[in-house]
């Protein structure tokens, strides 16, 4: 393959010339009559054992050459875009062969590739780590939540229900004085207080003792089903059992029985650090952002459009899997959350937005650094991959490219020597000082005229298009 010529058109998209020698496409021609030739039949020789050259001078000499260029376009796409010095973030466009034939193949193309990049400083940018505290009342909830799930629900018989307890009812609804589809179980249990059901239901179960038999009147919310919407309902109810929830004892035995500790000091001085390491966590990631926004902000390049929508694309693909995975669909999700394609991937943009840039602006750092890792980095994380996923190293190496690995430790690099130099003091952030208003006769500065600036043409990337 060799590169012929790469002629910026507009923004960020080249018009690319390429030559696949002679040489390489009969190469790639003859893997063709081999994946082929047993499917064609030729007089005289048994399927799949006819000379390529028979078959040639049957089917003409062209009979191989689009399962060739299958082979050599990829390859030839990629070298010579890595030769012309750019990065395609989408699909060649407009491709069209000039020539194909035993000198090789040409052929052209438009590449849209990555822009070029400035960045602003990146040494000594601020941020604010907040300072980590832990409060007694923060531990004690803990120890209140530890409570509620190792509680018991206890048959009460001497009260009225109220709000907390558990009532097992049979109720039945009616509207108009008819009884309605769905309105009706027997030996229902309801928490008093959950919201569970319609406002006003579990209100006025509550102050009701077992075995009593009542109405209760409701209205249906404007926003419920179409058939119920706005009316004014009636509901029998018959109360069987009142249930309490019972709290067990906060005591060293109460500790036992929960955990690993033996006293209740034990276990509140590993809660109190539980809360530590997680607001540490919490912190550090408060400072990454404010160092990301940082970098960002300092960025100057024209981005494509395709690169916003490839990272959507990636985000809505994991939301997918992660959908699946829970035996759940994505068409199941928009249809019960209501949303449709297009505002489901609205929600990804801001996100794709900082994602795109905040990537590019670390690249940036890594070359302007020469942070490059080493083969023991790459190796070292290839068996971090392995074991993560508790897999073969050889079969993480088959499934992810060594120059993957490479680009995404770059980043992770740069990461690193940004936070190593950056200006992290304690404390909170700063809140911004909106803006002086000018007061009443006080006279404001005529605006500045500035020239009106051309807009950059931008095509706008399909939905479907992929990294």
């Amino acid at each position: 393959m060799s590169l012929k010529s790469c002629e910026k058109v507009e923004t960020n998209v080249y018009q690319v010339e390429v030559h696949v020698e002679a040489a390489d496409f009969e190469a790639a021609v003859n893997k063709a009559y081999l994946k082929n030739r047993k499917r064609i039949s030729v007089p005289g020789f048994r399927k799949g054992k006819a000379p390529r050259a028979i078959i040639e001078r049957m089917y003409g000499a062209e009979v191989f050459y689009e399962d060739a260029i299958d082979l050599v376009y990829p390859e030839a796409v990629e070298a010579a875009v890595k030769e012309a010095g750019h990065t395609l973030v989408a699909p060649p466009a407009d491709v069209e062969f000039v020539s194909v034939g035993k000198d090789g193949v040409d052929f052209k193309f438009k590449a849209t590739v990555k822009p070029e990049v400035e960045i602003g400083a990146y040494k000594g940018l601020k941020a604010y780590k907040e300072e980590i505290k832990v409060e007694a009342s923060e531990v004690d909830a803990r120890i209140e939540e530890l409570r509620d799930r190792n509680s018991r629900m206890v048959t009460v018989e001497d009260r009225a229900a109220k709000d907390g307890d558990m009532v097992e009812i049979d109720f039945e609804g009616f509207t108009d004085g008819k009884a309605f589809e769905g309105g009706k179980a027997e030996n229902y249990n309801l928490t008093l207080g959950s919201g569970s059901f319609i406002p006003g239901f579990e209100e006025q179960i509550a102050g009701h003792k077992t075995g009593d038999e009542f109405e209760i009147a409701v209205k249906f919310p404007e926003d419920y089903a179409e058939e119920l919407a706005g009316k004014d309902a009636t509901f029998k109810i018959k109360l069987h059992e009142i249930k309490e929830k019972q709290l067990p004892e906060v005591d060293d035995e109460f500790v036992k029985d929960v955990s690993e500790f033996e006293t209740l000091d034990e276990l509140k001085k590993d809660i109190e650090e539980n809360i530590r390491k997680e607001k540490e966590h919490h912190a550090d990631h408060e400072v990454d952002d404010q160092l990301m926004e940082a970098l960002v902000a300092g960025l100057k390049a024209e981005i494509p459009d395709v690169m916003y929508e490839n990272r959507v694309n990636e985000s809505v693909r994991n939301f997918e899997s992660r959908l699946n995975s829970q035996g759940m669909t994505l068409e199941a999700y928009l249809q019960y959350t209501g949303l449709d394609m297009e505002k489901f991937r609205e929600g990804f943009r801001a996100q794709a937005d900082m994602q795109v840039k905040g990537r590019l602006a670390l690249e940036k750092v890594a070359e302007l650094e020469g942070l490059v890792p080493t083969d023991e980095d790459v190796e070292a994380e290839y068996k971090r991959y392995a074991d993560t996923y508790n897999m073969d190293v050889d079969t993480v190496k088959k499934v992810i490219p060594a120059e993957d690995i490479k680009d995404d430790l770059c980043i992770t690099k740069a990461v690193e020597f940004i936070k190593d130099n950056a200006d992290v003091k304690t404390g909170k952030k700063p809140a911004k000082k909106p803006a002086k208003k000018a007061e009443d006769g006080e006279k404001k500065a005529p605006a500045k005229k500035t020239a009106a600036k051309k807009p950059a043409a931008k095509k706008t990337a399909k939905k479907d298009e992929e990294k």
